[in-house]
């Protein structure tokens, strides 16, 4: 009797520990759950308040000092009031439009994110890029280098160094609390690296702050805009990050401009195709008369 009281005492014992043991797992389950909701809703709050600072930003007060006095546009220039430097091929079947600032971190983790992808759909004939360059950081932080690093961009468009120099100044981008791009000199010396665009005339124009007043037109523009931020990034007008979900990757990116490029080339030929086989009617028709 003792016996089976002791195997009833022992799977009593068992099914406590069994219980107690999914109790503590279902309790687990719980906190894990909470706090993942925690963390989304600290991420939403994250990136709601850099919206809401981006906006603040955009809409902050102007150096108007710095960028007083006659608008001189880069050569080249493209747009409505030639406030856009454009790389790649004009004839390229798709546009991305860039907004931008060279002191601003999202914006360097956009190009060095697409950087490759972009140059490579250029290249191809597939893609040209309209840039708009702003001081969307030197109005929310102080000090002049995204004023400053923009002018200088506008200098090497002038040198027809664009691209290479926008590159540059991307890859050694300081702290954004760092207004190194405010001297100069430290945008001098990275010049030195571009073959070709240190020169008296490049820096006659740094120095004067040639293109001041066009880049405070630019960030005009940019405040007249509906932009949450920088980067603001257009795919043949349409904003590729609105989807926070399924945002255009690199890949996408190059999918959709290859994509487009190959409708027009298919579309191409049959154009041509009907122009020629009229023609051929025509000469027939009138050789019939």
């Amino acid at each position: 009797m003792s016996e089976k009281n002791d195997g009833a005492n022992r799977d009593a014992k068992r099914s406590a520990r069994e219980r107690l043991q999914a109790e503590r797992d279902r309790q687990k389950t719980r906190d894990k759950r909470r706090r993942t909701i925690l963390v989304a809703a600290a991420v939403a709050g994250v990136l709601g308040l850099a919206a809401v600072v981006g906006v603040i930003a955009a809409n902050a007060g102007k150096d108007t000092d710095a960028t007083a006095g006659p608008v001189s546009a880069p050569s080249g220039a493209t747009g409505k009031d030639a406030l856009a430097i454009q790389t790649g091929k004009s004839g390229a079947p798709s546009t991305l439009t860039v907004w931008e600032d060279f002191r601003c971190p999202a914006c360097k983790s956009f190009e060095d994110a697409y950087r490759t992808v972009i140059h490579d759909l250029e290249a191809k004939g597939q893609l040209k890029v309209e840039y708009h360059l702003v001081t969307l950081i030197d109005n929310r932080m102080g000090g002049s280098g995204s004023l400053k690093a923009a002018n200088a961009a506008a200098c090497a468009q002038d040198a027809g160094k664009f691209s290479p120099y926008h590159d540059l100044l991307f890859a050694n981008q300081p702290e954004e609390v760092d207004d190194a791009f405010g001297k100069n000199a430290k945008l001098l010396e990275l010049a030195g690296s571009v073959e070709g665009l240190d020169t008296p005339e490049f820096r006659r124009c740094v120095e004067d702050g040639t293109h001041n007043a066009w880049v405070g037109k630019s960030y005009e523009a940019f405040r007249a805009g509906t932009f949450r931020g920088t980067p603001t990034v257009l795919l043949n007008g349409k904003d590729i990050f609105a989807d926070q979900a399924n945002p255009l990757t690199p890949q996408k990116l190059k999918e959709q401009v290859e994509a487009a490029a190959k409708g027009k080339a298919t579309a191409t030929p049959a154009a041509g195709a009907g122009v020629k086989e009229g023609a051929r009617a025509g000469a027939g028709q009138g050789a019939k008369d």
